[in-house]
């Protein structure tokens, strides 16, 4: 299956879409952020809602039916919620894709239409499901609404692979040694983002910090920083900032201004010196995201390796019952 199929198999039924919920839990969620954040910014018909699974269960929205399109992904494919999630919204009459990297397991069901996608070093881009969703949000947008940037959203998830090559040799023995060396012992981080890339502030934060790392941290949206969380910065205080390329650099921008003049604890890490820039300005929003999930695993392994804590290791998950 691919997207272009999966959406004229679903409007070939449904003939329209209204509403389109993005349900999974912790990196899965994260990961469909961006075509969530694309389909409230492009669409002027369809309704985008981003949801873990359980708050999907405990209070589904209210639209939720026959015009609703539901994308849930599960990695193991086994995610209690969000398999239970993607039976409900079936149940509800809506139509149901699901993505797993895991043949067989109970998302990669029949009654939906599943993706079971590859994983590993050297997946493209295309291939991992930020670039499956956001293919799939250009192909409704197409098919439903005009969306002239549907060429230059292609193009730009062609071209994700060579930037992220780039970018990781760039960063790696510069800004990953300097963040785990000379800050790697902080006892805790402040990360910053913000537009489609707040996804990824919240991951690096959520997944690669405290999931994988035990390092207590806050993720803090750049233009919400200005609005309470800036009074904690002093100049002894770690800040890790995600620039983002975009409508959404001046906000990053504000905050890194701010920044460099109240604290000596500051990392950077740019999409446009790593090499974002490449995509057209149209659509560059919504890819730096991609760009920085990339980064952000240099930089927990960085941390990894300093601390001698695989970014395996877990105290809970998988272990004890929640």
């Amino acid at each position: 299956m691919d997207a272009k199929n999966a959406i004229a198999r679903i409007l070939e039924e449904k003939k329209e879409i209204r509403q389109i919920y993005w349900v999974a839990c912790g990196g899965s969620l994260i990961d469909l952020y961006s075509a969530h954040y694309m389909m409230n910014a492009e669409s002027a018909k369809v309704e985008s809602g981003w949801y873990t699974g359980r708050e999907f269960l405990t209070a589904p929205p209210k639209k939720l039916g026959t015009a609703s399109l539901v994308i849930a992904c599960s990695h193991s494919g086994e995610t209690p919620e969000t398999v239970e999630a993607a039976k409900f919204a079936k149940q509800a009459g809506a139509a149901v894709i699901t993505m797993t990297h895991a043949a067989k397991s109970a998302s990669d069901d029949p009654e939906f239409i599943s993706f079971v996608y590859p994983w590993g070093d050297n997946v493209p881009v295309s291939n991992t499901p930020a670039g499956i969703t956001l293919e799939l949000a250009a192909e409704l947008l197409s098919a439903q609404e005009n969306f002239p940037k549907y060429g230059e959203l292609l193009k730009g998830i062609s071209q994700m692979d060579q930037i992220i090559a780039g970018a990781v040799k760039k960063v790696n023995g510069g800004l990953t040694e300097e963040f785990a060396e000379k800050y790697g012992e902080e006892p805790f981080f402040y990360v910053l983002g913000s537009g489609p890339a707040f996804s990824q502030t919240y991951g690096f934060a959520i997944c690669s910090l405290m999931e994988m790392q035990w390092q207590n941290c806050a993720y803090i949206h750049s233009a919400e920083y200005f609005h309470g969380p800036f009074e904690c910065t002093d100049k002894n205080v770690f800040y890790f900032l995600q620039k983002s390329a975009g409508r959404s650099r001046v906000m990053d921008q504000r905050a890194e201004d701010f920044l460099r003049n109240h604290t000596d604890k500051l990392i950077v890490i740019d999409a446009l010196d790593l090499g974002l820039g490449a995509i057209d300005k149209s659509v560059v929003d919504y890819f730096n995201p991609i760009l920085f999930y990339a980064m952000n695993c240099e930089f927990r392994e960085a941390l990894a390796k300093k601390h001698n804590h695989p970014t395996e290791m877990r105290r809970y998950m998988g272990i004890e019952k929640y």
